[in-house]
């Protein structure tokens, strides 16, 4: 049996830290309830069939999330392909239904090109809006769809319409066996209550069309569509052991237009529009930019909305070479415990604490390179109260609210939620995350 090391310390690979993950996560088979007869073992193990634990974060809330786990044998699918997996989140409407992942599904497998509007030219765009032509002060809403930027729309609409897949409500989405996943798709839980997503690995989606706003900030900017995954005005949603990166389109690589990073990645998780019991537990969320956002916005319009929802748990989850928003929040109660942060020299920060949020962060672990200071873990948007102790940085036992607030005076976070989480199962000692975290978070790690 080969075997891993974690930092520094060298376990049982995958099958070790496997046994390791299941006894923490509160997971549980829908055939482990009290049954009339005995259960199989082939039973216990289909990941299809496993539901969230009691207490396993805020998913397990009233009902609780059982996804698809109820399907009978006509509403289970194994899909390879991006056609084969649309047509079974198609069929059968909201009954319960399993869909198993094999392999890697590419839903721009042709290419950009095979989105782009007749006519449609980038070199066409930049000479275009150039700043030194176009300047900086009108935005291109007007522009006729006969333009470059009407062309854009057209183009953008196709791909939006080829990438997006709508989870229905009662899905589980499971991906069978180490290499399962999907690149380039962009996962739509709206308005549905009960789904679970686990053991995929996905490549962020690129968008092949990103606009350019000349009014957006000071020098213009290039803005991106495509959340990997939204939870938009949804309930009970359990995402667990999921990898997110932007694989082979990192932002490193991307070029500048317009003297600014030509930017195609939007959200790796968005959760938004009045969503609610969200739990979010052994994923990798690693090499992006803007991560995850809770509440998307301060306006009132929205707020009305978002208060007293977008309640959402964090936990065991690693969080690696991140610029910003593990998450940043808005309104939501948000316990965030047991994950592992993981900073490089582009660090920004990881908790943005947001309009009326109300963020619990405990027992985490922090490994920040050289010359970056605690004090930047917490970053503050708006004057909001929030809970974080039993954090250690770099293996000492930091207080973030106190480090931030010598070292940055002129955004003073004040101490205090207003609430204690109590939907937790095992919280393990902060000193042992990064090793616990680091052999079990992640795709591939539930066979």
């Amino acid at each position: 049996m080969r075997t891993q090391i974690c930092h520094g310390r060298a376990i049982a690979a995958l099958v070790g830290c496997t046994a390791l993950v299941l006894s923490v996560t509160g997971t549980a088979s829908a055939q482990s309830q009290p049954q009339s007869h005995p259960q199989s073992h082939s039973a216990a193990r289909d990941l299809g069939r496993q539901v969230l634990g009691a207490n396993d974060g805020w998913a397990s809330y009233g009902t609780g999330t059982t996804g698809g786990s109820a399907a009978d044998a006509d509403h289970v699918y194994t899909v390879t392909t991006w056609a084969e997996f649309r047509a079974a989140l198609a069929a059968g409407g909201s009954a319960p239904k399993i869909i198993k992942v094999k392999g890697v599904i590419d839903a721009v497998a042709e290419g950009c090109d095979a989105f782009a509007a007749p006519g449609y030219d980038f070199d066409a765009y930049l000479a275009k809006y150039a700043p030194e032509t176009w300047g900086l002060d009108t935005d291109l809403s007007a522009e006729p769809d006969d333009s470059p930027e009407g062309l854009r729309r057209a183009s953008a609409a196709a791909q939006d319409t080829a990438i997006k897949a709508n989870i229905p409500a009662n899905t589980t989405i499971v991906g069978i066996g180490r290499n399962a996943g999907f690149k380039g798709v962009s996962l739509q839980i709206k308005a549905v209550d009960n789904v679970i997503i686990r053991n995929l690995a996905f490549e962020s989606p690129i968008d092949c069309f990103p606009q350019w706003d000349p009014t957006d900030g000071t020098n213009g900017n290039w803005n991106s569509e495509y959340d990997t995954a939204v939870v938009y005005g949804s309930t009970h949603v359990w995402l667990d052991h999921n990898t997110f990166t932007d694989g082979t389109h990192p932002d490193s690589a991307a070029p500048t237009y317009f003297g600014m990073l030509y930017q195609q990645h939007d959200g790796e998780l968005d959760i938004v529009r009045g969503a609610d019991h969200v739990t979010a537990s052994w994923n990798v969320f690693a090499e992006h930019d803007k991560t995850i956002l809770i509440g998307n916005s301060d306006s009132e319009s929205t707020a009305a909305g978002d208060r007293g929802h977008l309640k959402v748990t964090f936990h065991h989850n690693q969080f690696s070479n991140l610029v910003e928003r593990a998450p940043r929040v808005r309104f939501g109660q948000v316990d965030s415990y047991n994950n592992h942060f993981v900073g490089d020299d582009s660090f920004s920060y990881s908790f943005g604490i947001g309009k009326e949020s109300q963020l619990v962060a405990q027992h985490n672990a922090f490994t920040l390179p050289q010359g970056v200071s605690a004090a930047k873990v917490l970053k503050r948007w708006s004057v909001s109260p929030v809970t974080a102790d039993d954090n250690y940085v770099n293996g000492t036992l930091t207080d973030l609210i106190a480090v931030h607030n010598a070292e940055i005076p002129g955004e003073v976070l004040q101490s205090g939620a207003g609430w204690t989480p109590t939907l937790r199962t095992k919280v393990d000692p902060a000193q042992a995350v990064p090793r616990i975290v680091d052999c079990g978070a992640g795709a591939g790690r539930l066979g």
